[in-house]
């Protein structure tokens, strides 16, 4: 999936830590000397983004699944996707203070997570804040985003600090428990993220190839993946994800950039994120434009 030019400035300052990493020679021998990364181009899993809802709040609920139908519909949400997967422009989206005594949708959300979600100075971009955006125009409400790490984003709408999650959140049972989702929006994946030289998974068609790769390393190889993600249970092999069964060292980072960085100064292996993601921060390390 090619990721629009507009998002490259997401991570520029990535590129500028990567230039640094090559300069100084990182962690000797153990350094990327290329500085560049690839995707692996195979879907590890199969999963469904939704925004997470207030259980207190039904109408809420029925809300955003008739704006999501209606944007599906009318070719916003098409619109949308080709701002950050196209040639479309961006909409930078502005949040308001937030104040009990206005009439405010409150969006729980990660801005590190292009191009879902992602901040340029003060304004927040992406296809969720675009939406979000939308959708609190569309419910006559002044817009509020609070900015958190993602292992907080789902806990602070089930503890009612917010009213929604909009946060490229996988639909999982455990999430079930503290939020309700909405209809799905959009459909995604898991990626793999190697060193440009690693050859391991060239010759892999499927994901049940890579996962045979994976499963025969042991506890030497270390790979990184964002705190609380799907990539986090496919690495560690919880709840849905027990199948795979690997030996590998885990390690969590509180986003996808910042795990690349470490995988580029020799300090992991590999790192697995969401599609989207990984392709942005691919694009920004190897210079795509």
């Amino acid at each position: 999936m090619k990721t629009a030019l507009k998002i490259l400035s997401v991570v520029m300052a990535l590129a500028l830590v990567v230039g640094c990493f090559a300069a100084c020679g990182g962690n000797g021998d153990d350094t990327n000397a290329a500085g560049q990364v690839k995707v692996i181009n195979i879907d590890l899993t199969e999963e469904q983004y939704a925004f997470g809802v207030d259980k207190n709040q039904p109408e809420l609920l029925e809300q955003v699944n008739a704006f999501i139908a209606e944007v599906t519909e009318n070719g916003q949400m098409e619109e949308i996707f080709n701002k950050y997967f196209g040639d479309g422009t961006p909409t930078p989206v502005v949040s308001a203070a937030l104040d009990e005594s206005k009439d405010q949708l409150v969006v729980a959300t990660n801005a590190a997570f292009p191009p879902f979600e992602y901040t340029e100075g003060t304004n927040y971009l992406g296809v969720d804040m675009e939406l979000a955006k939308l959708l609190a125009d569309k419910l006559n409400k002044e817009l509020v985003i609070q900015n958190m790490e993602f292992s907080a984003v789902v806990l602070s709408v089930g503890s009612q600090k917010c009213d929604i999650a909009m946060a490229g959140l996988t639909i999982s049972p455990e999430r079930e428990e503290v939020v309700t989702f909405s209809d799905s929006y959009y459909k995604a994946s898991q990626k793999l993220i190697v060193p440009a030289d690693d050859t391991t998974f060239d010759a892999c068609q499927t994901a049940d190839d890579v996962l045979e790769i994976l499963r025969g390393m042991d506890a030497n190889t270390r790979i990184g993946y964002q705190s609380g993600t799907t990539g986090q249970k496919y690495v560690e092999g919880t709840d849905d994800y027990a199948y795979t069964e690997l030996s590998v060292t885990g390690t969590s980072y509180e986003n996808g950039t910042l795990a690349v960085q470490a995988m580029l100064n020799g300090n992991l292996e590999y790192v697995v994120i969401d599609a989207a993601p990984a392709q942005a921060i691919a694009d920004s390390v190897n210079g795509v434009a």
